[in-house]
């Protein structure tokens, strides 16, 4: 099955990236030339991994992931996700990533999160 992403700014730096598919070896590049792309070109800080339409996700889609997860990190950024399947959540419950991983049930509470993140970061 093809991979098809879809982004949106919601606001300055903060990015919803939304894969459609599966995200594998045949497909995972798709999303990593949108992610790479919004890092350079749009100098984003959040990404948020919308992963509702992904069905299925082989070690190279994790890699992906993981190294974007990684690459905002080093950047004093963040990488999110939300709308997880539960076979997908399981595959990052087996590899021990979710601990390390932000995941929401939704884009309401992905807000609220970083509504919150910002007020610290303004008033301390």
């Amino acid at each position: 099955m093809p991979l098809t992403v879809t982004s949106m700014e919601k606001q300055p730096g903060v990015f919803v990236v939304s894969p459609y598919g599966s995200l594998d070896t045949n497909t995972h590049t798709v999303l990593e030339r949108k992610i790479d792309f919004l890092a350079r070109e749009g100098a984003a800080k959040v990404i948020t991994l919308d992963m509702g339409g992904v069905d299925y996700i082989s070690s190279m889609g994790v890699r992906v992931v993981l190294k974007t997860k990684k690459e905002l990190s080093r950047r004093g950024g963040a990488l999110v996700m939300m709308n997880l399947k539960p076979q997908i959540k399981r595959v990052f419950e087996i590899i021990n990533a979710l601990p390390t991983l932000q995941i929401f049930s939704s884009l309401q509470e992905l807000d609220d999160y970083l509504t919150e993140m910002q007020r610290q970061v303004v008033h301390g």
